[in-house]
Parts: structure tokens; C-alpha cells; sequence
């Protein structure tokens, strides 16, 4: 039956002081002055990204310092009382990949296939989880950010990348059995048809789904910043994935979600929020919603893509944007109740995305299955049930759906 507990809200930490290298000089007053940023929004979670190759510059080596500072950071987020969810590979972030040493250069190796690089991993992630298993406001570890990012950089197969994350999995719920264990991929899994990360490994492996929705993706061409397709795109994905699971019961965490410029110029940045949040809200699967990111990026610092400069919902200086006191005022909204649509109609998919995978770009943006949700979804929520499902009245009803459309 659709979830009824309150929305998780929070926000993905990027440090105003230093962007990411924050790490590599911890100082607690910055990230405690950040934290109480988020705090005041109604915020409740933080989800931080310590950087692998400063915990593991060597396959054999295991920082104590940068395990001590990434649970310095969770015990500051305690202050502030936030709790956190923490992810391992970093792996990608914000343009940038940051991977240890012993798997470049001459010793370049794929992070997926090679053995003692699985070994190494596997190492690293146990360290790190069994370390912040021990923090009380620690709810969740993630394998790493987006990690098919580093993919084709890192050679794979679908069925070596689903290996290699049920193997982390296990890992991860030996050292830390108390909390959600999580894979996290970007949206590549539920468009590209060859790509070898597929949406059955984000909705089969972990304890939550995750999605990450971005409107550069082309979506935001489609209709501009505020068009429809633009701001249903975060329920788009988490509807996917609610379809695409073979449970009915399954969450969806929208992990990152982001008013990216020039796609959502800073005029239109609250009312995106707004309305994006007003959609994906109404949808029975969502467990919570992360933003991206907490604070800019500094603009004395370099060599980044414009867009990733302006992401924040605060400045480097703790001056809340507009889309930061929107959120706060969804927040407000949604603080202890939890009002999921009931009674939806849903939209058949031809596309079986468990054992279709190459048929992957017949639901991308701007596809004709796309477009047609798109429209009908103007009228209200509207749920997606593939083939082979629209006559599970079982399934049907255990995700809140009361009649299934097959066209306009």
C-alpha cells in the first residue's frame, strides 16, 4: 500500500569553504556554520561525500585521520540534528573524479573487473561502514555517487557491474547491518540503451531505490524551465522505478534534484522548485527527497563547468537563495503528514525495462512514451505500469492504481 510516513528532506553537502578539498583540511566551525544553514531550512538529513582516494591512497592503506574526519562531520550534523547518510566512492563528483592512484597511470585497472581492485574496495568499504555503523544519526551508506560515471572510463559489463555492486552490498550490511545500504546511479540506467548499469540493478540490489534527476539532461529543452516536462521530470523517474520493481512496496528516494543553470535561470529557480516538488510529492513511492547541493561552489576556485558554480541553495557567504526559502516553505507544508495521491490512473509502458534494457531510449525524454505522460500528466498524478503488470490487480492496488490508460 502507498507509504505513509512523513517526506524526508535534506540536502547533498558541498562545503562552502573549499568545495570538496574541505576535507583535506577539516574545519569543524565551517562545516558546523553550514550545517546550522540547513538545519534552519527544516531540513533533516545530510547526505557527505569524503573523498576515497584521501581515506585509501594505497590499496594496503586505510587513513585513520580520514575516517576520524568524516566522523567528526557526522557528529557536528548531530549538533545540528541532522542525521546523515554517507557514501563511499567518490569516485565522481560535480564534474570531477577523484580516484586513488593504484588504479591509474601504469596501474590503470578497471574499478569494476579487476579482482585486486574489488579486493581493495571491498577493504575500504567495510572500514568506512563499520566505522559510521556507530554513529547514531548515521541512516544510510551509499556504494558511491553516481558510479556509472566512471564508466567507459572503467571497461564493464551488465552482468560484471551487477556483481560488483551485490558484492559491495554484502560487504557493507556485514559492517553496518543496522542501516540501509544503497546504489546510486544517474539517469543513464533508465535511458541509454546500451548502457551496461541497468535500471533492474537500481530497483533489485539495496534496501531503497534511488533516482537522480537532472533537466540538462535534455528534458528542460523539451519545454524550458518551467514547462511540463521540466518539472514532472523527478516524478517521471521515481514513477519509473516504482514500475519497474517487482515490488509493489519498494521506496524511492529522489537523492538529487537540482535547478541547474542555464536550464532554470535564478528567476525561475523558486517556482521550479515549487513545482517540482508539488509533483513528485503527490507520488505514493517517494521516500525523500535530497537537493543538490547545500552551498556554491566558490568562483575563486577553477576549472569547473559554469552550472556547477550557482548550485547551491546557499552562497559560500550563508546568504539563502530563492529557491532555498521555497523549499523551506515545502518543508513547512509537508512536516508531519503525508498525503500521497490514491486512486491514480497509470499510463501503460510497452517497455519492460527489467528484460528490455536495450529498449531503454523508447522511455527517454522526448520519446512518444514520455511526451504522452507527459500531457496526461497535467491532469494529475499519474502512475506508469509496464507490460505484463496491467492485469496484476495485486500489484495494481498495492501501488494505489485504479484504472490503466493504454493511449489518450
Amino acid at each position: 500500500m502507498p507509504l505513509s510516513h512523513p517526506i524526508r528532506f535534506g540536502a547533498n553537502y558541498v562545503p562552502s569553504a573549499g568545495w570538496f578539498h574541505g576535507w583535506l583540511d577539516l574545519s569543524p566551525d565551517s562545516v558546523r556554520r553550514d550545517f546550522d544553514d540547513l538545519a534552519g531550512l527544516g531540513l533533516d538529513h545530510v547526505r557527505v561525500f569524503p573523498i576515497w582516494p584521501w581515506i585509501q591512497p594505497n590499496r594496503a592503506l586505510i587513513r585513520r585521520r580520514g575516517v576520524d574526519d568524516l566522523l567528526q562531520v557526522i557528529d557536528i550534523a548531530a549538533e545540528s540534528g541532522l542525521s546523515v547518510a554517507v557514501d563511499l566512492l567518490q569516485g565522481h563528483l560535480s564534474s570531477f573524479d577523484f580516484l586513488p592512484s593504484w588504479v591509474l597511470t601504469w596501474h590503470r585497472r578497471s574499478v569494476f573487473t579487476d579482482p585486486e581492485v574489488r579486493e581493495g574496495i571491498a577493504a575500504y568499504a567495510d572500514a568506512v561502514a563499520r566505522a559510521v555503523a556507530g554513529r547514531p544519526n548515521v541512516f544510510a551508506v551509499t556504494l558511491g555517487n553516481e558510479v556509472n560515471n566512471l564508466y567507459p572510463a572503467n571497461p564493464t559489463t551488465p552482468e560484471a557491474s551487477a556483481r560488483w555492486a551485490a558484492e559491495l552490498i554484502d560487504v557493507v550490511r556485514a559492517a553496518a547491518p543496522d542501516l540501509l545500504c544503497l546504489h546510486s546511479l544517474y539517469d543513464a540506467t533508465w535511458y541509454d540503451p546500451g548502457h551496461p548499469f541497468h535500471p533492474a540493478d537500481n530497483v533489485d540490489l539495496g534496501d531503497l531505490t534511488t533516482v537522480h534527476s537532472w533537466v540538462f539532461n535534455g528534458v528542460s529543452a523539451l519545454d524550458g524551465p518551467l514547462g511540463p516536462a521540466t518539472v514532472t521530470h523527478a516524478d517521471y523517474l521515481v514513477e519509473l522505478a516504482a514500475a519497474t520493481s517487482p515490488d509493489p512496496a519498494r521506496p524511492v528516494w529522489l537523492q538529487e534534484v537540482g535547478a541547474p543553470r542555464p536550464d532554470v535561470p535564478e528567476a525561475d529557480a523558486a517556482r521550479f522548485v515549487r513545482a517540482t516538488l508539488d509533483a513528485v510529492t503527490a507520488n505514493p513511492a517517494l521516500w525523500g527527497v535530497t537537493w543538490w547541493c547545500s552551498h556554491d561552489v566558490d568562483r575563486a576556485l577553477t576549472d569547473f563547468p559554469e552550472r556547477e558554480y550557482d548550485l547551491g541553495l546557499f552562497t559560500v557567504d550563508h546568504r539563502a537563495k530563492p529557491a532555498a526559502l521555497e523549499l523551506a516553505s515545502v518543508i513547512r507544508e509537508h512536516h508531519e503528514r503525508r498525503v500521497p495521491a490514491a486512486g491514480r490512473p497509470a499510463l501503460l509502458c510497452d517497455v519492460d525495462l527489467r528484460a528490455e534494457p536495450e529498449r531503454r531510449a523508447e522511455v527517454a525524454p522526448g520519446s512518444a512514451f514520455h511526451t504522452e505522460w507527459v500531457r496526461l500528466r497535467q491532469a494529475g498524478p499519474l502512475a506508469i505500469v509496464t507490460k505484463g503488470r496491467a492485469d496484476d490487480t495485486a500489484h495494481l492496488a498495492a501501488r494505489g492504481i485504479e484504472a490503466v490508460l493504454t493511449s489518450a
